[in-house]
């Protein structure tokens, strides 16, 4: 008799040895059946209906069927947590963003090409966000998002009419699901909000920049990639470059803050690091110019960073479990007394401009 309900997952893979190589990692934890496997995106629609799997890994570049009109198909019929699983996860950036806009809760890259001997090198990977998905969210992740009409970056507020002191500083931290719900806050954000935000979201080096400039398309706020040793000016979003920890650090006898990039400490579970970017924030800048976001994402990052930046007088914000994707560092921070206020996604932005304005 089993001690515990196993995630159900079904892989969908053109490849048979792809497919064979998923199957024996997802093997390997007693957590995970494999209830099913498909070849293209045709067979995955149906046995999404068939079996009722609890997560599926999804391919890309398949035939009959590619892996962004099958996710499709499977957010508006049932929806099912997916995690993209795919060599065009870092050679499509693009094709990344789509899935993700379009539902999927993660995507991971597969190492070597579309057929990747060496994938047992992410299984832990594979596994862990596997997971995590299992406990997705999913009328969240299947939402649609609203479509905002943005000016042209032409129009963008010049940041030389905005006062180059922050009155205050934004730090939002993100995991899973993150790069959707990101794109449904960070372009209601007003051009001339008097602050600098960082975004620190779970997300390897190869998809930052790119991430970076889609938001910047999107966003009235100016939004690039941070570059070690640059100032935090108001008017600006500056994403936490993959495989680097975002830190805030003040230059001596000024009030200027600055980004400095670093790869320690090494042994963080998370690297960008969420807590790291937030506790060098309220060292450097204080409780009372910071105003704290946590948004979706597993486990527990940046959880007590809201508790101690709360308790300094700043302003926190946790995104409601209505709208979390995966409601586990927003659940942990408000469980632990660190959210000043709890709020679904579509209502953050404006919370983050009250906070900023008042």
């Amino acid at each position: 008799m089993r001690k515990f309900r196993t995630i159900r997952v079904l892989i969908v893979d053109d490849s048979a040895l792809m497919r064979k190589y998923i199957t024996e990692i997802l093997a390997e934890d007693p957590e995970i059946e494999v209830v099913g496997c498909a070849r293209d995106g045709q067979e995955a629609v149906r046995l999404a209906g068939e079996l009722e799997p609890d997560v599926i890994t999804m391919d890309i570049n398949m035939p009959r069927m590619d892996g962004l009109t099958a996710l499709q198909y499977i957010m508006n019929t049932r929806p099912v947590p997916v995690i993209v699983l795919s060599s065009l996860a870092k050679k499509g950036e693009l094709v990344t963003y789509e899935a993700l806009e379009l539902g999927a809760v993660d995507c991971i890259e597969k190492p070597g090409g579309t057929v990747s001997v060496g994938i047992a090198k992410i299984g832990q990977e594979i596994r862990m966000k596997v997971k995590a998905a299992a406990s997705a969210n999913t009328r969240a992740a299947a939402r649609t998002l609203k479509r905002i009409e943005q000016p042209p970056k032409s129009h963008k507020v010049p940041l030389s009419n905005l006062a180059r002191s922050s009155k205050k500083l934004v730090v939002i931290g993100v995991s899973t699901g993150g790069p959707k719900t990101l794109v449904e806050i960070l372009p209601a954000l007003p051009p001339d909000l008097p602050a600098a935000v960082l975004v620190v979201q779970h997300m390897p080096g190869s998809f930052t920049r790119g991430f970076a400039d889609r938001l910047d398309n999107l966003c009235q706020m100016r939004v690039m990639e941070a570059v070690d040793g640059q100032a935090i000016e108001a008017g600006q979003i500056l994403v936490a470059p993959g495989d680097y920890h975002l830190k805030v650090e003040r230059r001596l006898g000024t009030e200027t803050l600055r980004v400095r990039l670093s790869s320690e400490p090494s042994d963080a579970l998370y690297r960008p690091s969420v807590a790291i970017a937030m506790e060098s924030a309220l060292r450097a800048a204080g409780g009372q110019k910071l105003v704290a976001v946590l948004l979706t994402g597993m486990g527990d990052d940046g959880a007590q960073a809201m508790v101690n930046i709360k308790q300094a007088g700043g302003i926190t914000i946790a995104e409601a479990e209505e709208t979390a994707v995966v409601w586990g560092m927003p659940r942990e921070a408000i469980l632990r007394g660190g959210a000043g206020i709890v709020a679904p996604s579509y209502r953050i932005a404006g919370e983050i401009t009250r906070a900023v304005q008042g």
